[in-house]
């Protein structure tokens, strides 16, 4: 018995299979290189927003208060004293209180071309996957449909003071690094808050993005304690006292966090950013010579018992 000849399809066929495969392959090459494209892109267009300059290059002597505290720990003396300090030594002071600190003020905090920046901000450290993180508070409460980029890049988490409370956006050192428009031109950033400089990474995240000097502390911290020991921090810079001999006589007047014993420091500790001074008749940082001298989770609920902490 003779088996049944397999049909190869006539030519027209063939002629018609080949062009149905060209063009499936037509069509994957053009999705591939659409995808590409697209990738470049974004690439190109993050590269030139981290790499831009700042609208503001001009140093001028403009000083921001960010107090996010306003909502937690309001205290109006701090805000006043500090002001007065600063405008006596020649700056120009913008206040911001806590409902404003939200993520977008972050994002555009370079561009005001502020010299030196005060954060009163509540901040806390964690671990997640093995690396190390801090989180800046914001005021804007918390969706999982919002800022879905940030979140899925871990530059903004959330961020509550106490269990079964309301939640927060926080920012890490990645939305300072990826995120935050311009740059920051040679700015002192005194960051108030706990753990500021438990680990250098935000500290690293601000010098990258064109801040000088970071100070702040390496621990939990209180509220009034921060609020004392800025005050002294900002009477010592504006006496033209460098770097290092505000932040020492700082400590050495106030001392560390009664409670948690956490002390005042600064990053980097290079020689030329711990003699660095302001001077109140100029509108740059001078290197001042001295011959003798011559350094958890990212979701995260936290408390703290017992007193009003950052």
């Amino acid at each position: 018995m003779q088996g049944k000849k397999k049909h190869k399809g006539t030519k027209a066929e063939i002629r018609a299979q080949k062009k149905r495969f060209r063009l499936i392959g037509t069509i994957i090459t053009v999705a591939i290189l659409v995808v590409l494209i697209a990738l470049s892109s974004f690439l190109i267009y993050s590269y030139l927003k981290q790499s831009s300059p700042n609208p503001h290059p001009a140093f001028e002597l403009k000083a921001a208060i960010v107090d996010h505290l306003s909502l937690t720990s309001p205290n109006q003396t701090f805000n006043q004293t500090a002001t007065n300090i600063l405008k006596q030594a020649g700056y120009t002071v913008d206040y911001y209180p806590g409902e404003e600190v939200n993520v977008e003020f972050y994002r555009n905090l370079p561009t005001h071309g502020y010299s030196l920046i005060v954060l009163r901000v509540h901040s806390v450290a964690g671990t997640s996957d093995g690396k190390n993180f801090i989180l800046f508070f914001t005021s804007e409460r918390f969706s999982s449909t919002k800022y879905f980029y940030e979140q899925w890049t871990d530059q903004v988490g959330w961020v509550g003071y106490y269990e079964g409370g309301p939640i927060y956006f926080g920012i890490r050192e990645k939305f300072v690094r990826l995120s935050m428009n311009g740059r920051f031109n040679n700015a002192i950033i005194i960051m108030m808050g706990c753990e500021g400089l438990i680990y250098t990474n935000m500290a690293e995240a601000f010098i990258e993005k064109g801040a000088k000097v970071y100070i702040s502390w390496n621990g939990s911290v209180s509220a009034s304690h921060t609020d004392q020991a800025t005050i002294q921090l900002l009477t010592y810079l504006t006496q033209n006292q460098t770097i290092r001999e505000a932040v020492e006589n700082t400590l050495n007047e106030v001392g560390p966090d009664p409670a948690d014993n956490s002390t005042l420091d600064y990053y980097p500790k290079t020689l030329e950013t711990q003699n660095y001074v302001i001077l109140n008749t100029s509108s740059n940082l001078i290197l001042k010579v001295d011959v003798a001298t011559t350094i958890s989770r990212r979701n995260l609920f936290w408390e703290k018992k017992n007193k009003v902490n950052f």
